[in-house]
């Protein structure tokens, strides 16, 4: 319950507020009274924290400290729509040509001091602790969580109930979010998560958002990513993201793979020309034609791979892509396409700077070892990953034949198969470091990709 004080000449007043669901009660008088109380209901529970919230400012205005408890959760519309108005575009320019400037933010910073944003201070706040010395950097960045905590209202608008539930957890780099990620925690949450990640993006605090990680949309029914890529589409551009993850779930804890659903995520490449890495982790995966002239590393965790992604991923054009992970995933759940559809990657086509490649979690590992040998992406791999595949004493017996092809890779991945141990004792030294852990049971009439559900 948090709890104000006035005190000034000859006031010495207390005003206390209690929120809960629909309804808040206050209670105010003269300290070391017992005070008077009133309980107001409203419409919603929203409805209440918006009232909530303008009570509490009216009253840190009149002087009122807060002494006990946290403040206010969100801002009124009138504010929040002041702070988030404030802007410098020749300012911001300056930080989006080179993010890693801390001076270009500090010029920035004094500008938002200087017409009342929060932001100003926590830029210098954040700048001070990343430069004091272990004995001084302690308190700074407590007094840089206690300015956070102040002003949550401020930095975080209509978002601060959400990060105050631990539903929006967010990091802040020199006054700005530089990482976030949202999503329902529980069953109980009643987070509108598309909603909640509209008014990051448009928020003034993520305008050079680099990270964001998006967890479960819906814990009720089929959890689905599409108003997710909604939302980031109509943002129109996000220059400063470079890192996005879709599907930051456990399964089959909180759902399964295939009850996750990303469809089509093609608008995305659009308005995300730098992006770096993109994992995503779902169903249903449509990825149209990708072009992602910037992207480092994609990852697809799937129990099953439509044909169209596959081919989307065998025709991508991501001429510095670093490490690219595919899960097949199972045919009773989707999978679709074989060995002659990836052709293309093994033949590196389009992939120069592939160093770690992950064919993983497939039912035709046995035929890929089969040519594998021969692919000539190979020779330029670090790390091939075969993991969690139907990959037998058959397939290790190939891998076996063909040993010198594998002789260079620093790591070869080979967990999560269908091997016996005479199969592990064929692959066990054929490159640098072979993993051969648990082995699933192997049924010539029934195998399986590890994760199909």
């Amino acid at each position: 319950m948090p709890r104000y004080e006035f005190k000034e000449g000859s006031s010495n007043k207390f005003w206390d507020i209690t929120l809960e669901g629909k309804s808040f009660t206050t209670k105010w008088g003269r300290i070391g009274t017992d005070g008077q109380e009133k309980t107001q209901t409203f419409d919603s529970p929203a409805a209440a924290q918006k009232e909530y919230d303008k009570l509490v400012r009216e009253k840190e205005k009149k002087g009122y400290e807060l002494v006990d408890g946290e403040g206010g959760e969100d801002g009124d519309d009138e504010e929040t729509e002041a702070v988030e108005g404030k802007s410098n575009p020749e300012l911001e320019a300056a930080i989006l040509k080179d993010p890693d400037n801390q001076d270009a933010y500090l010029v920035y910073g004094d500008w938002l001091q200087a017409q009342g944003d929060p932001r100003g201070e926590l830029i210098a706040l954040q700048h001070a602790a990343a430069n004091a010395d272990s004995a001084e950097a302690g308190a700074l960045k407590r007094k840089v969580s206690a300015h956070i905590k102040k002003h949550k209202a401020l930095l975080l608008g209509g978002m601060a109930k959400a990060w105050s539930d631990e539903e929006l957890t967010v990091q802040w780099h020199l006054g700005f979010i530089r990482e976030a990620r949202m999503g329902k925690k529980d069953y109980d949450s009643e987070l509108d998560v598309p909603e909640t990640l509209k008014q990051l993006l448009a928020h003034p605090s993520a305008r050079f958002i680099k990270s964001l990680t998006i967890g479960m949309v819906d814990m009720d029914g089929e959890n689905h990513y599409d108003a997710i890529t909604a939302a980031i589409v109509e943002a129109k551009e996000l220059p400063t993201l470079q890192n996005l993850f879709l599907g930051d779930f456990e399964y089959p804890d909180e759902t399964e793979i295939s009850w996750s659903y990303l469809n089509d995520v093609s608008g995305l490449y659009k308005v995300l020309p730098n992006l770096r890495t993109l994992r995503l982790r779902g169903a249903s995966a449509e990825l149209g034609t990708v072009d992602l002239p910037e992207l480092r590393e994609f990852t697809i965790e799937t129990g099953g791979l439509p044909l169209g992604a596959v081919k989307s991923i065998a025709s991508a054009t991501w001429p510095k892509l670093e490490r690219l992970e595919v899960w097949f995933g199972a045919e009773g759940y989707g999978a679709e396409g074989g060995v002659e559809d990836i052709q293309p990657i093994l033949d590196g086509k389009g992939l120069p700077n592939v160093k770690v490649l992950g064919l993983r979690n497939s039912e035709f590992t046995d035929d890929l070892v089969k040519v594998l040998h021969t692919a000539k992406i190979l020779p330029q791999l670090e790390k091939l990953d075969l993991s969690m595949g139907c990959l037998s004493d058959v397939g290790a017996h190939e891998l076996a034949n063909h040993a010198a092809a594998y002789k260079h890779l620093k790591n070869l991945d080979l967990t999560e198969n269908t091997m016996t141990d005479e199969g592990e004792k064929l692959v066990a030294k054929i490159s640098g470091t072979v993993a051969t852990g648990n082995q699933r049971e192997y049924d010539e009439e029934y195998r399986y990709a590890a994760v199909g559900e």
